[in-house]
């Protein structure tokens, strides 16, 4: 089993950054693909950026990219997203996600086993 814990969410202004992380327990981090979503009230959850099993390929939906990256440390065990630009549709719950997806279809929600709870992030204008 596979706990996944996200934290680094907060309240920020337009334009300003964060970088999430999501610590992984219960299994090498490296041994799977990991992904984070979003999910803003009233809204389908989304995928926001994935990374592969080996890290080689990484994804990102056209909204955030050029803005978010996503990279994983894996003596940490950890998984990060760093934001920048942040704007006021960015706001939402992140979620950390896990699973055997392979690289290529990195965007589906169903090829994830393991979910954190989420982080809040708010940006305010």
């Amino acid at each position: 089993q596979v706990q996944l814990v996200e934290s680094g969410g907060g309240l920020v202004q337009v334009g300003d950054s964060l970088r999430l992380s999501c610590a992984a327990s219960g299994r090498t981090i490296s041994s799977l693909a990991t992904a984070w979503f979003r999910q803003a009230p009233e809204k389908d959850r989304e995928f926001v950026s994935g990374i592969s099993r080996n890290g080689m390929v990484t994804s990102y939906s056209d909204s955030v990219k050029g803005r978010f990256t996503i990279s994983r440390d894996n003596a940490k065990n950890t998984v990060y997203l760093q934001m920048n630009s942040l704007k006021p549709e960015d706001a939402a719950v992140y979620y950390c996600a896990a699973g055997a997806v392979g690289g290529n279809w990195l965007v589906l929600k169903s090829g994830y086993n393991y979910w954190g709870q989420g982080t809040q992030v708010t940006v305010s204008s």
